[in-house]
This record gives C-alpha cells, structure tokens and sequence, in this order.
C-alpha cells in the first residue's frame, strides 16, 4: 500500500509542479486523504523528504523535454543569443537564493501551515485574475529576447512563492513574466527554466539535509515516486503549452480559489490539523 502513496502523490506533484496551482497544496490534500494507504504512518521527515524526491522526478522532465535547447549551452562562448537567455536564468534565480538562505528555514517554520497555503492559493487565484483581465499588449515573445533587467524582476516576484508558502513558484513566475511584458508561452517557458535551476538547487540541498530518513522510505517508493512524477510532468508541461496557445489562466485561478477554500474547509471539519508542515 506504500507504493500505492508513492504512485499517487508521484502523480500529484507531477500535474501540479509547472502548472499555477501549488504543488505544495496539492499534495497536503492528497497527503491528508491518502494517509491511510500506508501501512505505517510516515514521520513529517518522511512525507517532506519524499515531496522532494518525488519533486526532483519533476525537475528532471523539463531537462528531457528542452533537451535540444539546452544543448546550444554548449556553443554560448561564442553566441550571444545563448550568453543572453543563461545570463537572464542565472540573474532571475539571485532573489530567490539570496532569500532562501537567509530566510528559508524560518518562513518554512512560522507559515508552513495547511490554513497560509489556503489562503496563498485564493489570493493567487485573484492575483492571476486580475492579471489576465488587463487590456495589455505583450511585447516579449520569446524568451531569448528577455533582457537580464526584466529578469532580475520576474526573479524579485518569483520571491512571492518563498514568502508565502502555496502561493506557486510557477504562477509568480509567470505572472511576473506577463506583467512584464512577456506573452503567456514565453512567460511560461521561462518559467520552466527557471524552475530547473531553482527547485533543481534547493531539491538537492534538501535532499542532502533529509538524507538520514530516506532509508525508511525505501527504495521501491523512492523509485516510483520519481519514475511517476518525471512522466506525468512531462506530459503536463506539453499539455500546458498547448493549453495556452488558445486559452488564458483565468481557469486556473477559478480552480485555485476551490482547492484553497476546499483545504480551510478540511481544517474547519476537523479532517486536517492546521499544524505546521514543516
């Protein structure tokens, strides 16, 4: 029955990682309801170690689905065009290092709770709204042409997500790109990339930090956790791209106010603690 849990909540990260709708509350819902296939309660050490395993699965697609794009890294010596997107990547990336390292740990402490991702979701949904009933013209239509300056501002609102747990890294990102400037495909793939550098680096120390609970685990989940989630994200993220050529994210936001209102409704009834997740 473990692996049962690992399939789902791998299938749950796996739709929710790159899409505007929180990964993080997604999977304490599906934490909550899916609890009693276990066959032994997992510890808190356990259930975040394995959103991080199962996250990193998540990671690794976008890697294979821009595989030919990120292969032209390999010429960015001598092209500019190369030397320009890696430069936005790295710069974008800065505010949310530079506030994880000095205040990760203690916003995970005081507001990683079930009733502070509700709310960042509703108030998401709002937020994605309003920037969608905006009457603008994007001028930005690919993401080569995205200057290291508008990056470094769509990197200062991706902060939103790290601040406000369940508030999405992806709908920050992508709302930061749009606000900016740029049109939905490109704000959205931008998005991917720099969800490949950011998660990837803060998976991976968090990996190393719960490192002495993987063994209870096991193997076997770890493995499924991953193998799920890397192809249900990848489909994910061409279904995305495809979604958006002919719709908007007001759906999404409709969708987040739901499941936002749908947690406080569980922590109302008793279902689930509003205790801290950290």
């Amino acid at each position: 029955m473990d692996a049962i849990y690992a399939i789902l909540l791998g299938i749950v990260e796996g739709i929710t990682e790159f899409l505007p709708i929180s990964s993080t509350g997604h999977l304490i819902v599906a934490g909550e309801l899916l609890k009693g296939l276990l066959t032994t309660p997992w510890t808190p050490e356990m259930k975040s170690a394995f959103e991080v395993i199962i996250q990193g699965g998540a990671i690794l697609s976008v890697l294979v689905y821009y595989w030919k794009d990120f292969l032209k890294i390999r010429h960015i010596a001598t092209d500019k065009t190369q030397q320009n997107l890696w430069t936005s990547v790295v710069v974008a990336c800065i505010p949310a290092v530079i506030l994880g390292v000095l205040f990760g740990s203690k916003i995970k402490a005081l507001l990683f709770t079930p009733s502070v991702v509700a709310w960042a979701l509703i108030v998401g949904g709002v937020l994605i709204w309003v920037v969608e009933s905006r009457k603008s013209t994007p001028v930005i239509h690919k993401i080569e042409a995205i200057s290291p300056v508008k990056a470094l501002g769509i990197g200062a609102i991706q902060c939103l997500a790290l601040l406000w747990p369940g508030f999405s890294r992806s709908a920050s990102s992508i709302l930061g790109g749009m606000v900016l400037g740029l049109d939905r495909p490109t704000a959205t793939q931008f998005s991917f990339y720099l969800g490949f550098i950011t998660l990837g680096g803060a998976s991976l120390l968090d990996l190393i930090k719960s490192r002495d609970v993987l063994g209870q685990i096991g193997v076997l989940n770890m493995v499924l956790g991953i193998g799920v989630s890397f192809v249900v994200a990848y489909i994910s993220i061409g279904w995305l791209l495809r979604f958006i050529s002919n719709h908007d994210f007001k759906g999404f936001a409709v969708y987040r106010v739901v499941v936002g209102v749908l947690i406080l409704v569980l922590i109302a009834t008793g279902v689930m603690s509003n205790g801290s997740l950290a």
